[in-house]
């Protein structure tokens, strides 16, 4: 059997059997992972984002390999996650270009098109590291434009390229110290192969196992006896740069306008907050994965270009400590305390949930008090986190309406230049928090932080402790309540109902991005399954997803 024309159905195929072989492995490339930082997440993150890349190819199948390459880069980029998540997308970006105008490609075509792919990705990324999917990839998009000189079979020349990635990935610990210290090869790399084993079983007409455990070669991979031994390596202490920052900017021609976007100029201003930098810009919007400590001073300057869209940062310091098995930080920020040194700001805000008090840390607060519907943090308590930040001007966010006036009263009790913004939602307390600019002045910023509390719309998801009528609604024990701005609009016993029922009644044509946080009674299936029903039912918002682990309320939805 042989292959010496490629069309869009065939390569679609080829797409979903790779992204099918790495979900199925994506446990093993997680503890694999150590570089550049050892938070276990790679193989997560590739498949997130090849699975992103395969569902929109499966609803764009046809002959037209070039259209069906548009569609997995489209998909790919939208859905890419986490360092070697954004180098896949940018490997297979760089293909679907080189055969974008082609219905069918040669086996010269597919080697040309993969190292295109690599030329695209070590642009988008600052520093290339060698050791790494990068190497992996360019290694053996080499090899098959080697193999494209003696034969145009395709499934010839794909069985070179996989036995060369093979081969790169075994010599990875000879590049990267810190490989060969744990006794790993890259993880990134590892995937990256995975996905090529599928391509090729697919070109030959095979399926892989669907179980991991039935792959003899897994053993050869790692010589750590599971994940924590491996992670285990590296100290905590040393992630110098704590937050894995991504977003992207759907740009916004007032605001290009005044800031005209230049790639070159946008990495390199973005360097200077952190490393691990990559860039992905097209004419609609700029993709950013950065690893840095200062993730709100990241997101402000990505708001000078248009609106931040598919926001994630997690805290890197966290990961690494529950994988080996260390002490969680502490609630109130893990950064380092502050200097006698007065600085210019200070945000302080309250939170229920570790989930959602780290989501404030990520993205500017100082200092996160724990607090909410029945537990009310007092006003000494609010003064105690103010002076605890140490700063020349400090801005509140009650985040509950209760709270607001404890609020006021520590800036009256206070000797500190203290600003309370009045939010009422964890959602307004996000909003206002994004729309903070350290460069800009105090009224400024406390106008802007006003004004965001009006551009989000709230929803909650709760259960009822007793049998009563409230807002026309008999609602007994025990139901689940979903309330829009305030109000109760929806009961029901089952809470994924509740839940999609809500949203049907708040989400509407203006509606862009929805945010679902969820709480520490929601299993990852329920979240799963809100998700898909949003797909599904408002194919045009944007879905971006965190777990809260707050109590009482099973989900809390931002919507802008």
């Amino acid at each position: 059997m042989s292959i010496t024309a490629l069309d869009g159905k065939r390569f679609a195929e080829m797409v979903i059997q790779g992204a099918n072989h790495l979900a199925v492995n994506a446990k093993m490339v997680d503890a694999l992972n150590v570089f550049p930082v050892p938070d276990g997440d790679t193989g997560t993150n590739m498949n997130l984002s090849m699975t992103s890349g395969a569902k929109e190819v499966k609803n764009n199948v046809q002959e037209h390999i070039g259209k069906v390459g548009t569609a997995l880069s489209k998909g790919l980029l939208m859905g890419a996650r986490g360092n070697s998540g954004v180098i896949l997308s940018q490997l297979f970006r760089g293909f679907s270009k080189a055969v974008e105008t082609k219905a069918k490609i040669s086996g010269k075509d597919f080697a040309n098109a993969l190292e295109a792919g690599v030329e695209t990705a070590y642009k988008a990324v600052m520093k290339p590291v060698e050791g790494t999917i990068l190497t992996v990839a360019k290694d053996s998009a080499k090899m098959g434009l080697q193999a494209a000189q003696k034969s145009d079979d395709i499934i010839v020349i794909m069985d070179e390229i996989l036995k060369e990635a093979k081969a790169s990935l075994k010599r990875t610990p000879d590049l990267l110290p810190v490989l060969k210290e744990v006794g790993v090869v890259d993880s990134g790399g590892q995937g990256l192969v995975f996905v090529y084993e599928g391509f090729l079983a697919e070109l030959k007409g095979e399926k892989l196992p669907e179980s991991s455990d039935l792959l003899p070669s897994m053993s050869e991979m790692v010589s750590a006896e599971h994940h924590k031994s491996v992670q285990g390596h590296i100290n905590t202490e040393d992630i110098v740069f704590g937050y894995c920052t991504e977003f992207m900017v759907r740009f916004e021609q007032d605001k290009t306008a005044k800031h005209p976007f230049n790639e070159v100029v946008f990495r390199n201003d973005l360097s200077k907050l952190g490393d691990s930098l990559l860039v992905i810009a097209d004419e609609d919007v700029v993709k950013v994965h950065i690893h840095s400590e200062q993730p709100g001073e990241v997101l402000s300057y990505g708001q000078r270009y248009g609106n931040l869209i598919n926001m994630k940062i997690e805290n890197m310091r966290q990961q690494h400590s529950n994988i080996v098995g260390e002490t969680q930080t502490a609630l109130v920020s893990d950064r380092p305390k502050a200097s006698k040194e007065l600085q210019e700001y200070g945000i302080v805000t309250v939170s229920m949930g570790s989930g959602i008090a780290e989501l404030f840390k990520s993205i500017g607060a100082h200092a996160v008090i724990e607090g909410g519907q029945t537990m009310n943090p007092s006003t000494e308590d609010i003064v105690k986190a103010v002076k605890e930040v140490h700063a020349k001007r400090i801005f509140i966010l009650p985040n509950n309406k209760n709270i607001i006036m404890a609020a006021e009263q520590a800036k009256d009790v206070s000797d500190e230049d203290i600003y309370v913004i009045p939010s009422k939602t964890v959602p307004q307390g996000l909003s206002a928090l994004l729309a903070f600019n350290p460069s800009a002045d105090v009224d400024t910023n406390e106008a802007a932080m006003k004004e965001a509390l009006q551009n989000v719309k709230t929803g909650q998801i709760t259960f009822a402790v007793r049998d009563t009528s409230i807002d026309g609604l008999e609602i007994e024990k025990d139901d689940f309540m979903g309330i829009s701005e305030g109000k109760i609009v929806v009961k029901n016993k089952d809470k994924g109902k509740v839940a999609e029922d809500l949203l049907t009644k708040m989400l509407d044509e203006d509606s862009e991005i929805l945010t679902i946080i969820y709480g520490e009674d929601v299993t990852e299936d329920e979240v799963t399954q809100l998700a898909q029903f949003v797909k599904e039912t408002f194919a045009d918002v944007e879905v971006e997803i965190h777990n809260g682990g707050q109590p009482l309320y099973s989900f809390i939805f931002s919507i802008e």
